[in-house]
């Protein structure tokens, strides 16, 4: 595992994100969604059948399954207090599975390169936030 324990406490306790796909032109497509981290694999998705409709998921359905994510807030205009985790990951699915919405069918993430900045909630100073870039290792099977 490569998230740090702040990483994961951050993103478990920040379940909104943008989720960028690639549609069939190459034009990204970017949505909110809520997401689930498991520890090792992030979920994307939502209890009714009409969520297999969506831009995302026909995206990866039909091979593109290359996404990316930002989890992030800002904690403050004045001081300036901004922080965050993006995601780049391959995804498959979807999946039936009870997730945090619900039973239903969802985008299983498995992320690949992540940064992330500030998680303390520092003002920002002279230079910009120091990033923490990680490369994730894939899930060894059981």
């Amino acid at each position: 595992m490569s998230f740090t324990d702040e990483e994961i406490a951050y993103l478990r306790s920040h379940p909104l994100a943008r989720l960028a796909s690639l549609c069939a032109d190459e034009q990204p497509d970017v949505v909110p969604v809520a997401l689930e981290f498991d520890g090792t694999h992030f979920w994307v998705g939502g209890p009714r059948d009409e969520v297999l409709g969506t831009r995302k998921i026909r995206n990866v359905m039909s091979g593109r399954r290359k996404v990316a994510f930002v989890v992030d807030d800002l904690d403050s205009i004045d001081p300036f207090v901004a922080r965050g985790v993006r995601v780049y990951g391959e995804a498959d699915g979807p999946v039936k599975r009870d997730g945090m919405v619900g039973y239903g069918h969802y985008l299983r993430i498995t992320p690949t390169i992540s940064w992330s900045w500030n998680l303390s909630g520092e003002p920002v100073g002279v230079t910009w936030y120091e990033t923490r870039r990680a490369t994730h290792e894939p899930p060894r099977p059981d």
